[in-house]
């Protein structure tokens, strides 16, 4: 045997040998006794299988944390600022449509006037004219003297 192995592993009998199954280091020896007051408190926990186990208490999981109460009082079926929305939106809606109608009537009338209603402006004003061209030219009334001569004359050409 090597020279130079430490003494645990010497086959001398003063050495202790290492052991693996030896279970003292895990289970206590049989003559000790452990009191219940020097155990720590036991709590039973639930395992992976849904079986009670016990477990110490310090080495328990935390409670789990009770959460706060909802509030269920009923809302509203819409949201008040989402019925400020819709109510902008149609409120937008039809001031747009009145807008477009008032200008689509506003450009039909000056349609109408350019073709129709100019032309007979023009002729009440014409009409309304006349009158005091005539007094203000020192004559009574609007007479016209219509003067027609015709001249035959016989050409022979012959």
């Amino acid at each position: 045997m090597n020279e130079r192995a430490p003494a645990l592993w010497s086959d001398t009998p003063t050495a202790t040998a290492y052991d693996p199954a030896s279970l003292s280091r895990y289970a206590p020896d049989p003559a000790a006794v452990e009191l219940a007051a020097e155990r720590g408190p036991v709590v039973w926990v639930p395992d992976a299988y849904g079986r009670m186990v016990p477990m110490p208490k310090h080495l328990a999981p935390l409670p789990m944390v009770r959460p706060e109460p909802r509030d269920l009082t009923p809302l509203p079926l819409l949201d008040p600022i989402a019925q400020r929305f819709i109510g902008a939106g149609i409120g937008g809606g039809a001031l747009s449509a009145g807008v477009g109608y008032g200008i689509g009537e506003v450009i039909n009338a000056v349609a109408g006037f350019s073709s129709g209603a100019a032309m007979w402006i023009a002729l009440a004003v014409l009409a309304w004219r006349t009158p005091v061209r005539a007094i203000a030219n020192g004559r009574s009334g609007s007479t016209v003297h219509i003067r027609k001569a015709v001249i035959k004359r016989n050409h022979f050409h012959g």
